[in-house]
């Protein structure tokens, strides 16, 4: 997109705060999903590797609103319940996009909350399935805890380590972030790619998806 290919100016111009407030968003709304997370949080640690943000204020304000979004997420899941699976596709909102979390889940079970966390799409719409198959809040909070830490902290600790580490790293921004993007929409590549040489398969149940999630009761 070549929304990304100007990160830079649009993280300088909206400072930390809007930093914040996109992360908050791509975490845990319907808004979200198409927002660049990942070379977001990246870009950004370049930039404070450089002096334009605080690298510290940076990783706990994101982290904090990388959280905050998912448990919103969760509460939005958990007061609609199955009604989102009725919802008619709009310009935000998509069904291909709730069956591809289903199925993420069907494989990796409550680890899906630290999983997703890397994952463009299923990272938005992860916790709002959370909450409709019932996760316990308790376990999903610890999961969401420690996934927003390893991304939200991670990532952009990774643009400011390397920011630090290889002299005018800014020349190679737009390469890197397009390395970032490539990476990031991979898994779905490869699991479409494994759809089409299996042939179709039956969607997970619903119930499947609620027993996985209840499966924490033995965690």
């Amino acid at each position: 997109m070549s929304f990304n290919f100007d990160l830079p100016s649009l993280i300088t111009a909206i400072g930390h705060l809007g930093v914040f407030a996109i992360i908050f968003a791509e975490s845990g709304l319907f808004v979200g999903f198409f927002l660049p997370g990942d070379s977001l949080l990246f870009t950004a640690g370049l930039l404070a590797s450089e002096g334009y943000l605080n690298i510290a204020l940076l990783i706990l304000g994101s982290t904090v609103a990388a959280i905050a979004g998912d448990s919103v997420g969760y509460a939005f899941g958990a007061r609609l319940g199955p009604k989102i699976f009725s919802r008619e596709d709009s310009l935000l909102f998509h069904k291909k996009h709730i069956e591809r979390t289903k199925k993420f889940y069907e494989k990796y079970g409550v680890k899906t909350i630290i999983l997703a966390r890397f994952v463009p799409i299923i990272r938005t719409f992860a916790p709002i399935l959370a909450g409709v198959g019932q996760m316990r809040y308790r376990t999903f909070i610890t999961y969401n805890v420690i996934g927003g830490v390893l991304w939200a902290a991670g990532v952009p600790l990774a643009g400011y380590i390397l920011g630090q580490t290889i002299p005018n790293i800014d020349r190679y921004l737009i390469p890197i972030v397009l390395v970032i993007i490539f990476i990031s929409i991979l898994p779905p590549i490869i699991e479409i790619l494994r759809e089409k040489s299996r042939g179709a398969y039956p969607a997970p149940s619903d119930d499947n998806m609620a027993q996985n999630l209840r499966n924490d009761d033995k965690i």
